[in-house]
């Protein structure tokens, strides 16, 4: 409720349904001023939505790996600003699952104004972002942290997130292999 200044970063996150949340409500003010810094994360099998799920505030998602998501992998409401930079997005198998991106319980008529945009990402096996708002520069001063890498160097960036030993870097070499 108000924080700001947050960094999640270098965490291997698998098996679970609703990952993140940020933000109290859509109705929270003061969430607005929310700046949220999502980097070098590996989102692994077994994850269904919300990674993140933004209500209100300025999120910058840099240089992540996405794997696998069962609904979508960045959600949001309450008008937050997604600034998505540098990070490789393998979609699903699910043919009604490859948006990287849903507006919840939101009309388009009112989310196309929100700025959310993808630049530098990697989209795979049919993902796709639907991007929306101006796409000014301006509009992403504050959803911007630290400068993002090429996206063909997720697998170096990620390669240690998680809990320190290598038999998550095993699996993730096993699971990469089913789709190069």
């Amino acid at each position: 409720m108000g924080s700001t200044g947050i960094t999640i970063s270098n965490n291997y996150l698998s098996h679970h349904n609703e990952v993140m949340l940020l933000g109290h409500s859509d109705d929270y003010l003061p969430d607005s001023g929310m700046q949220v810094t999502i980097a070098f994360n590996h989102f692994g099998e077994k994850l269904v939505q919300r990674m993140p799920r933004c209500r209100r505030g300025y999120i910058h998602v840099v240089n992540n790996d996405f794997t696998e998501w069962e609904m979508y992998a960045i959600g949001g409401s309450g008008e937050p600003t997604i600034n998505s930079q540098g990070n490789r997005y393998m979609a699903p198998r699910n043919p009604f699952a490859k948006e990287v991106t849903k507006r919840v319980d939101t009309q388009q008529s009112k989310w196309k104004g929100w700025n959310w945009r993808s630049e530098g990402d990697i989209l795979l096996n049919g993902a796709f972002f639907v991007a929306s708002g101006e796409g000014l520069e301006v509009k992403y001063e504050k959803a911007y942290s630290v400068e993002p890498k090429s996206a063909d160097r997720i697998s170096l960036l990620t390669m240690s997130s998680g809990v320190l030993g290598n038999a998550r870097y095993q699996s993730m070499l096993l699971y990469l292999s089913q789709y190069y």
